[in-house]
């Protein structure tokens, strides 16, 4: 535990940013099928 050699940190960073990255883009295909559904009225 408390690895704090440069790969290991690395790792860290980069599972954080595709975590991020990943909900991002659940709320962008919220928000775009909202559009679509309003769209469809």
């Amino acid at each position: 535990m408390g690895d704090k050699s440069p790969k290991s940190v690395n790792k860290q960073a980069s599972q954080k940013q595709a975590k991020a990255s990943g909900t991002m883009q659940k709320k962008q295909q919220a928000i775009a099928a909202k559009q679509a559904a309003n769209k469809k009225k």
